[in-house]
């Protein structure tokens, strides 16, 4: 009815006009302050029509009454009122056109700046319903009045009402928008104990959370482009409420989820900030990392996960090399290591690791890895390891690529270096995991479960049964052994590696007599196996149970392996003589070496250096490797060198086979390591020119083998002072080449391997 009688009075206007307007207005006047909400929502209606069916100069003549009319329509308590006042304000705005604005428009912004609150929410109401219908038009005039400095809580509260009828066109103006808001929080959260800054602030933080709220989806992408640029400011109180901006944005946005695409853009922004130099900003982007992993399911996030860890190694590769940077040393990201800094990653790599595909599981399990190496003990602690800790040794056992196995064994050895005792509840797992490993198809699956169990053994407490289970599987007994995936000879030999390590690093925690002779008598039994790689791995498991079993273990066992082999040694075949060389370097180069009797000693040095002329190549690097160690149990360490530099000089001969010259750097290694400083001596001089000589000019291969020799015959790892040793015996060819090759790669080596 009411749209009925409005369209009627409009009718009238339309066919009487000059002769009733003057009537008409006055009464809709009155009817709008003295009519109850349903009279006023009428008069609206009735405003509306007349003014459209009324002609411009019409209008005009009654535009002081119509604008006052329209005015406080717009400002009214009841909503439909308003809406319907919009309407009118329409209909207005098309037949009078801007000056509608220009009469409306400065009466509200005085009237929001009212000290009279009632009077303040009525103008805002009234400059809502106008936005509504014209806020392309308005927009640009009243956003630079709002946003002038200092950002007042009227206007701020002002603005976020705004914000709810524009949503579809206040992105338009995000790029004055968004940076200011960003520069008022930046510059209030600064201030203590003021009140009045503080409520400020709250208004600025009210405001920028409705801006964020009501934006349209369409203009999400503008929103997050524009806090993104500001997260690199290189004003701290700004980057900190950017990360901050971005959290509220992805609080605000969760239930539309309408962000998703720039998903990537909030990664980025925020893994940087991570290497940020303030603790503030740490924290502030802790906040939105953690609302980032709780709002955006994990199904979502892990898709970025091979883009989070190319960021994150893009990060600590600068972060180590850049100019001051601590280069190859110890780097821990800020980000990380501060309470829960790991926390709000977590969940997209368990995410990954559990129920993501192999290229997924991978990444996810190296990705983690990664992460831990830069996050400090501290923040591993405690809870927390288990819960890295358990997705993987739930996953490990699953059918993977050889490729996720070895991420998750490498990580599983990440975690038991970080973790240490926290972890002793898991050693079983651990101890199962890595022991089934070793029989993998994949070498470097096998590889890596040895190095892992070194690293278990300062946690396990029961290693009898772990000796026991490794002395069957590499004899080829044990239940466990997958011959037909494997390969039994790759499986022996892994077993035998992991038994080796096994009794370096956890021998001494054997508390069943049986447990090291039974190691012994599987070390014996395949050393004289027809597979090289079995003997040199069987040699390893002998010189290790004899460094535990004692003094006369260990002459025995020379005594039957080499020295009672010596009458029949020409007409022995190349394996039992390699099979003798590895024996005699894996004993002598353990502690117990320097206790071998003296006579059993000597018999081993002639009989090495009858290998070290053998036919076979095998033969001969075995026997180059075995000479250092018996140089490096030398009693008389400078009259046995000037006695063999000559046989082990053949050996670094160019002609000689590559791999017999590197086997004499890794014999040279050992000496040096057992006997610091011989080389350094003038009855070293000679071998060391001649190491000099192949780290400059051999091959590739041979080089890197030298260099390491270099290295610790010059004992670089603590200074000049070796190098200056040298100096002073060389002559001056040689002292300027070794400076060279000092100075350009010697120095350059962090440490050089076991």
């Amino acid at each position: 009815r009411t749209q009925v009688a409005g369209r009627c009075l409009g009718d009238i206007v339309q066919k009487l006009g000059d002769q009733v307007l003057p009537e008409i207005i006055p009464v809709l006047r009155d009817s709008l302050y003295r009519g109850d909400e349903h009279t006023r929502q009428g008069v609206c209606v009735g405003l509306s029509e007349v003014i459209s069916c009324s002609s411009k100069e019409q209008i005009i003549k009654f535009l002081d009454i119509i604008v006052k009319v329209v005015q406080d329509a717009l400002c009214d308590d009841n909503d439909l009122v308003r809406k319907m006042a919009s309407s009118c304000f329409q209909s207005l705005h098309q037949v009078v056109g801007a000056r509608t604005l220009d009469e409306v428009v400065p009466a509200l912004l005085v009237g929001m700046e009212s000290t009279n609150e009632t009077a303040k929410a009525r103008a805002l109401k009234g400059m809502t319903g106008i936005l509504s219908v014209r806020s392309h038009e308005l927009l640009p005039y009243i956003i630079p009045r709002l946003l002038k400095a200092p950002l007042t809580i009227s206007h701020a509260d002002a603005l976020g009402s705004i914000s709810a009828a524009t949503s579809d066109t206040i992105y338009i103006h995000f790029n004055t928008i968004i940076p200011t808001l960003i520069a008022e929080v930046a510059s209030v959260s600064k201030v203590d104990d003021n009140n009045e800054e503080k409520e400020r602030e709250e208004a600025t933080r009210r405001c920028s959370r409705a801006v964020c709220h009501n934006v349209d989806t369409a203009g999400v992408n503008l929103l997050i482009s524009e806090v993104a640029s500001k997260c690199t400011s290189d004003k701290e109180s700004v980057r900190k409420e950017a990360c901050w901006f971005l959290q509220i944005v992805i609080e605000e946005r969760a239930t539309r989820a309408d962000f998703y695409e720039q998903v990537p853009i909030i990664i980025r922004e925020l893994l940087q900030r991570l290497n940020d130099s303030s603790q503030d900003v740490l924290k502030s982007t802790n906040l939105a990392l953690n609302a980032l992993s709780k709002f955006v399911p994990a199904e979502e996030l892990v898709a970025h996960i091979g883009f989070i860890r190319n960021l994150i190694a893009s990060m600590v590769s600068d972060a180590r090399y850049r100019k001051g940077g601590v280069g190859d040393g110890e780097f821990l990201l800020p980000g990380l290591n501060q309470p829960k800094g790991l926390e709000p990653l977590l969940p997209i790599y368990q995410r990954g690791i559990l129920y993501g595909d192999s290229t997924v599981r991978e990444t996810s399990a190296a990705g983690l890895g990664e992460l831990i190496k830069i996050t400090s003990n501290k923040y591993l602690a405690g809870p927390f390891l288990i819960k890295l800790t358990g997705p993987l040794l739930r996953i490990v056992g699953d059918r993977n690529p050889s490729a996720v196995k070895i991420a998750i064994v490498q990580t599983l050895g990440l975690i038991l270096t970080k973790g240490g005792p926290a972890l002793r509840a898991f050693v079983p797992q651990f101890q199962t995991t890595f022991v089934k490993a070793l029989s993998d198809p994949s070498r470097m699956v096998r590889i890596e479960a040895i190095k892992a169990l070194a690293l278990l053994m300062p946690l396990s407490t029961r290693v009898d049964p772990l000796i026991k289970e490794l002395v069957a599987s590499s004899l080829g007994k044990s239940s466990n052994v997958s011959v037909e995936t494997a390969g039994l000879v790759a499986i022996q030999t892994a077993t035998l590696e992991a038994l080796a390590v096994v009794l370096r690093h956890g021998g001494k925690k054997v508390k069943l007599p049986e447990s090291i002779p039974s190691s012994l008598e599987a070390g014996k039994e395949l050393v004289v196996h027809e597979d090289d790689g079995i003997r040199e791995s069987a040699a390893k498991v002998i010189g290790y149970a004899c460094e535990l079993l004692g003094a006369n273990e260990a002459n025995e066992v020379i005594q039957e392996f080499v020295v009672d082999k010596m009458p029949t040694l020409s007409s022995s075949s190349s394996e039992v003589k390699h099979g003798i060389a590895c024996i005699c370097r894996r004993v002598l180069t353990t502690s117990i070496g320097e206790e071998i009797d003296s006579k059993i000693y000597d018999s081993i040095s002639s009989i090495i250096q009858i290998l070290m002329k053998d036919d076979k190549s095998m033969v001969r690097e075995a026997a180059f490797v075995a000479i250092g160690a018996v140089l490096g149990c030398s009693d008389d360490a400078k009259s046995s060198l000037s006695r063999l530099e000559k046989s082990i000089a053949k050996g670094m001969d160019s002609k000689e086979e590559i791999e017999v010259q590197k086997a004499v750097a890794k014999g040279l290694c050992i000496t040096a390591t057992k006997q610091p400083g011989l080389f350094r001596t003038q009855e070293g001089l000679f071998l060391t020119n001649n190491a000099l000589k192949l780290a400059m000019s051999g091959a590739q291969r041979v080089q890197f083998s030298y260099n390491d020799f270099l290295w610790l015959a010059l004992d670089v790892g603590n200074g000049e002072s070796g190098l200056d040793e040298y100096l002073n015996l060389a002559h001056f060819d040689q002292a300027k080449t070794m400076k060279a090759i000092y100075s350009k790669v010697l120095v350059k080596i962090k440490s050089v391997d076991d």
